[in-house]
């Protein structure tokens, strides 16, 4: 086998495992009682499109923001979602390294990016970083809101310690907006 063909495998594999995040549920939200949890993936879609729009209201990079989200929970098809009462357990590998073992048969130009997307992503801290770690909080904030409107009170928690960590002014402010409508109360722009 060529050189070219092992990169292409290597990297190929890559993107199957990450297909794994589409299955895997965030198992913070069983604590809470929710029975049927978001999935990794469904929560990433979501990080990576909201810090594009928290980029956009900051100035910053949108699309690097949203890159940032993208990557930012991929080492969990080999550590899981490990909720943060187990982390007080556990001594899980850095999320650098179970990228560079995730990437390590992909291109060089995939393995160089993934490691400098990861490493910006965990210590960091220009504003797309910024931006990219408050659209991870203000996605579990909104999460949980949608959790309580379908009954699950045990949520408050997670709302409150997201929120509080929130830096941007432009995610306190969609926090706040956030957390005085519905969920649905969009579609009432459409529906007059």
């Amino acid at each position: 086998m060529t050189e070219e063909t092992e990169r292409a495998k290597g990297t190929a594999g890559f993107l199957f495992e990450v297909g794994m995040l589409k299955r895997a549920k965030r198992s913070g939200w069983w604590i809470a009682g929710v029975k049927d949890p978001e999935t990794i993936a469904e929560h990433s879609f979501r990080v990576g499109l909201i810090g594009s729009v928290l980029a956009m209201m900051e100035g910053a990079d949108p699309a690097k923001t949203a890159l940032l989200g993208l990557w930012h929970d991929t080492q969990e098809t080999r550590v899981s979602d490990i909720p943060h009462i187990g982390r007080r357990y556990l001594d899980a590998a850095s999320n650098e390294k179970v990228t560079a073992d995730q990437v390590s048969a992909a291109h060089p130009a995939v393995r160089e990016a993934a490691r400098r997307i990861v490493e910006e992503y965990e210590h960091g801290d220009s504003l797309e970083v910024i931006c990219a770690h408050d659209a991870d909080k203000l996605e579990c904030l909104i999460q949980a809101v949608e959790y309580r409107e379908q009954g699950c009170s045990n949520v408050q928690g997670w709302i409150d310690n997201s929120r509080e960590k929130l830096k941007t002014p432009s995610a306190q402010a969609l926090a706040e907006a956030a957390l005085t409508m519905s969920s649905v109360e969009w579609q009432k722009t459409y529906l007059r």
